[in-house]
């Protein structure tokens, strides 16, 4: 006589559950590296700035699609070519042989991609869903980090003192009042070009002298930076600019399509482009620069340049990345030395004053 009889029921409930178990596990085992990226960027999207989060987009866009501006289509990301793998397959070899490729035409994305790409894994091995799939030597294996770029500073992408004079009077002079000042203010901030670019009316006191920018490390409600008083009055003179109407014949050409004129809620404003603010500064900085007879300076340049001549006025070097949303490095810095906006602009002021005094500029600071 048999005892303790299996049921049949129970024994099919059992088969079906070690089934979807096992059928799961497959599933996992199945997961793209493009799958668990996008799960990634829409999970730490709420903590990242815009910038970084675009940074983000950009380097693992599969490419082929029309660009916004210009002709021709979009380039693949460096981790465009990574989409495809599973996770278990991303072995220390295989991503050594990506990083290499990469680094070979774009160094420079090819490094920061990396750097993206390790703090994913972090990530995946912390998340339910992907903990234990990727390989512990991805990016730790010793052919990884060799295969890493060694990306250095430019150098000489910087403007010099004795160089001041005659870049201000170049960028001083260029037609498109916007472009103009949107150059003046990157070498005056330090800012990055993005953060600039991106900054609305609404961003801007002119009262009290300060302006927000969407910082990338900051994050979320931005960095408050002094607004010079040469800065000021030129931000004064876009702001009049941009909200003077335009003339009747162009307000009835927006009528007879059904629009009505107003003003741009964007400080370096562009009719012609795809959302309303300026975005390919670099031809008419080209231009001044030959008018000038000065070397090449990129866009970025004018940031390092605002680090390396705010020395000549012996700013604390803590007040400077401050200012520019450098993330702070040592321990000081970063936990007790957050210096208010008034301490700020004591140095700023003074940065500013000692460019223009440089550059040959006459301007008469008014208080506040």
């Amino acid at each position: 006589m048999r005892c303790c009889a299996i049921d049949p029921r129970e024994h099919r409930v059992e088969q079906h559950a070690a089934h979807e178990a096992r059928r799961a596990a497959a599933k996992r085992q199945d997961v793209t590296f493009g799958e668990a990226w996008d799960a990634y960027l829409e999970a730490r999207k709420p903590f990242w700035s815009q910038r970084h989060y675009d940074d983000h987009i950009k380097n693992s866009e599969v490419g082929g699609k029309p660009k916004k501006r210009g002709k021709g289509l979009t380039e693949p990301g460096p981790l465009a070519s990574l989409r495809p793998l599973r996770l278990p397959d991303m072995t220390g070899e295989r991503i050594a042989e990506w990083m290499t490729e990469e680094g070979k035409s774009r160094p420079t994305m090819a490094a920061l991609s990396y750097r993206q790409l390790r703090a994913f894994i972090r990530w995946a091995s912390e998340h339910k869903n992907y903990s234990g799939l990727v390989p512990s030597d991805a990016y730790k294996a010793r052919n990884v980090k060799d295969a890493v770029p060694r990306v250095k500073a430019k150098e000489g992408d910087v403007l010099q003192r004795e160089q001041l004079a005659a870049w201000f009077a170049a960028v001083r002079k260029i037609p498109n009042r916007v472009q103009s000042v949107y150059l003046q203010s990157l070498l005056l901030t330090g800012a990055r070009r993005e953060e600039m670019a991106a900054v609305r009316w609404e961003d801007v006191d002119l009262r009290w002298r300060s302006l927000t920018l969407d910082d990338k490390v900051e994050g979320t409600g931005g960095r408050v930076i002094p607004l010079t008083p040469y800065l000021a009055s030129v931000f004064e003179e876009l702001k009049r600019l941009n909200e003077t109407p335009p003339s009747d014949r162009r307000l009835a050409t927006l009528a007879a399509r059904g629009e009505a004129w107003e003003p741009s809620p964007w400080v370096f404003a562009s009719p012609t482009a795809e959302d309303g603010k300026l975005a390919e500064p670099r031809a008419a900085h080209v231009k001044a620069l030959e008018q000038a007879g000065l070397p090449h300076v990129s866009i970025h340049g004018l940031r390092r340049s605002f680090g390396t001549l705010s020395e000549w006025v012996e700013v604390p070097v803590g007040v400077v990345a401050q200012i520019q949303g450098h993330k702070p490095s040592a321990v000081a810095e970063k936990h007790y030395r957050r210096r208010p906006l008034d301490l700020l602009r004591k140095w700023h002021d003074q940065i500013e004053a000692w460019m223009l005094e440089q550059a040959g500029i006459e301007f008469e600071k008014t208080s506040t």
